[in-house]
């Protein structure tokens, strides 16, 4: 049986905390700073017990993060076997919650590792996206950043209307004779600190339209590009209610669609599956939907199961059917609508990709 190092370490901005052991020896504790160079540091000790040690595995995991995958590519570059785990796939008792440090969190990963190594349960790892996938969402979800940006603007200038007292316009919220209407507003009728702020927020309304607009025609151009060209005139093309923008979120947070091998591994990664409560007698209890994974996908499908309700007759049949059911339950039926368009995307994808 080959000899290998486990490594389960706590990161953070500035530093990592880490605990490393060699099969069920005690583990030890070590730490370094995390940057450029406190990393080359700590892979070089790495090494360097790994062949004192005669160990042919250096075997690291780590928790998913802000941080991205920097340690990842780091680790992986210099022939060490990194993977980093999902924190909402670790169990965690009561009692470690209320006792939460660092040490204890290497500890607790060192232990997972352990557990895959030596007794072959389940590592809870994440699937590390390619350097040009992570390149991609970038692009995508500051679209989507800037459309809550400009939401929020939007909600600010009418709470600053109502705090005024100022009576809704009778125009079309947001057209141009909206905008006309806000203007006046803040040229005539609103009190000095009101209108300047009013002001502001309109200034800034505009900006975000027109950085949205760029965005917009930015993301147009990834979607005609050679990585996504196919997929994505397939799902705006065949699919009702899906567009562009919906098309781009779904291939970039979901990556590589050919890992996955059934649409129950793509419905639970959507977080759009049922939560399961079987125990005892009780072998058929269910509860709300997981809501694990990326909340971006299941966002643009929201919307988009919305829109194939109001155009797509097959679509309105299903929500009308499920709805009828339980009438309070109408939130259900539109899950139903997404977890089937996010299969269907997937398939759509699948064979874009293939053909």
């Amino acid at each position: 049986m080959d000899k290998f190092i486990m490594v389960g370490c706590d990161l953070h901005d500035r530093s990592m905390l880490l605990k490393m052991a060699q099969g069920r020896e005690a583990s030890v504790k070590r730490s370094w700073a995390n940057d450029p160079s406190g990393r080359a540091r700590m892979i070089e000790e790495l090494k360097g017990r790994a062949a004192s040690a005669g160990a042919s595995r250096i075997v690291f995991a780590y928790e998913a993060s802000g941080l991205g995958f920097t340690l990842h590519d780091e680790l992986t570059a210099a022939g060490i076997e990194c993977h980093v785990l999902a924190p909402t796939r670790i169990e965690r008792s009561v009692q470690h919650r209320r006792r939460k440090t660092d040490e204890r969190d290497a500890e607790r990963i060192l232990g997972l590792l352990r557990a895959w190594l030596l007794a072959g349960n389940e590592l809870p790892s994440v699937w590390v996206p390619d350097h040009q996938t992570r390149d991609d969402r970038e692009l995508v979800r500051m679209r989507l950043e800037v459309a809550d940006k400009l939401t929020r603007c939007k909600c600010q200038i009418r709470c600053l209307l109502k705090r005024n007292n100022v009576a809704g316009s009778p125009m079309k919220p947001w057209s141009a004779d909206y905008d006309a209407w806000l203007a006046y507003q803040a040229a005539s009728v609103l009190p000095t600190g009101a209108a300047l702020a009013l002001s502001s927020l309109l200034r800034q309304l505009e900006h975000l339209e027109s950085e949205r607009a760029v965005l917009d025609e930015q993301v147009g151009r990834l979607a005609h590009s050679p990585r996504y060209s196919r997929a994505a005139k397939a799902l705006v093309c065949d699919l009702a209610g899906v567009g562009v923008l919906t098309a781009m979120v779904f291939l970039t947070e979901i990556g590589d669609v050919g890992r996955f091998s059934s649409r129950q591994q793509v419905g639970s990664f959507l977080g759009l599956t049922p939560m399961s409560f079987e125990t005892g007698e009780s072998d058929d209890r269910k509860g709300h939907i997981s809501r694990l994974g990326p909340g971006r996908i299941r966002r643009v499908l929201n919307q988009a199961a919305w829109s194939r309700i109001r155009t797509d007759r097959a679509a309105q049949a299903k929500y009308e059917r499920i709805a009828a059911k339980n009438p309070k339950h109408k939130k259900k039926a539109v899950v139903a609508l997404m977890r089937d368009l996010g299969i269907a995307m997937w398939h759509k994808a699948l064979a874009a990709l293939a053909a």
